[in-house]
């Protein structure tokens, strides 16, 4: 767990496992229990220290959100060719062999040995900062992530802002995120009255078929924090067409 920290009480810090909560309040008891079994330090109210091994973790998910979406990104026709080759250059410009690059003559050769060379750098460089921080991280003194130590931050830091730039921000991503931000209103508009009149004993007949469409157990005596995770609950694990489909027809549209 990359933020061993509960949802409650929230005491936001500059310590990277504090950037986000990782359980929600309900599952506190258990996850001490978790904390406990795997030796972690208790550090005050709800917050312990990270495993050693979610540092990993999160340096592969770095890793791959920097390049993995900068390739993408290129694939798409959002990055030019000419700009990726650039900032790729300036990542593995000290690792690169020049007589096996200078054979590649299509851009589509030449990016993928640098992205799959700027991967393996990067792992590299993420392993050797591990066992360079090692009595920290055993002792849970380690505050910032991994690969903020990196040596080729401020080449990572240019690459996140092209992909934020024209990524992150491409008109096309953004009406997506617009569709399911209005798709997801929908669903949890129509699903938390029913989920809580339900508990309360009060369904209307739409609130009724809501519940038994979807499969949901609504208890009365469970609290409406507890039907609200349920509900939460409920809509994760939707996929991407079954949110879409269940979106339209609450809309009216039989699909």
């Amino acid at each position: 767990m990359k933020y061993p920290k509960g949802s409650l009480p929230k005491k936001p810090s500059a310590h990277c496992a504090d950037k986000k909560y990782g359980y929600f309040a309900q599952d506190r008891a258990f996850f001490e229990e978790v904390a406990e079994e795997l030796g972690l330090n208790k550090l005050d109210s709800g917050r312990f220290t990270r495993h050693p091994l979610a540092y990993l973790v999160e340096a592969a998910d770095d890793i791959c959100y920097t390049i993995i979406d900068f390739e993408d990104g290129i694939n798409l026709g959002w990055i030019s060719e000419d700009v990726a080759l650039e900032f790729l250059l300036r990542l593995v410009k000290d690792s690169i062999q020049t007589d096996k690059y200078s054979k590649l003559t299509k851009s589509s050769d030449r990016l993928a040995y640098l992205r799959s060379l700027a991967i393996s750098r990067l792992i590299q460089e993420a392993s050797e900062l591990f066992l360079s921080h090692e009595e920290k991280l055993l002792e849970g003194r380690m505050e910032q992530s991994i690969m903020t130590q990196s040596q080729f931050k401020a080449q990572i830091d240019d690459i996140l802002k092209v992909s934020k730039e024209r990524i992150y921000e491409h008109p096309e991503v953004l009406r997506k995120e617009l569709a399911g931000h209005r798709m997801l209103t929908d669903i949890l508009s129509a699903y938390i009255p029913a989920a809580i009149n339900t508990k309360n004993q009060s369904p209307t007949f739409f609130d009724q078929l809501l519940i038994q469409e979807s499969g949901l157990e609504i208890h009365s005596q469970s609290t409406v924090y507890e039907v609200l995770l349920e509900i939460s609950h409920f809509v994760s694990c939707l996929t991407d067409s079954n949110a879409l489909a269940l979106s339209s027809r609450l809309g009216g549209k039989v699909v």
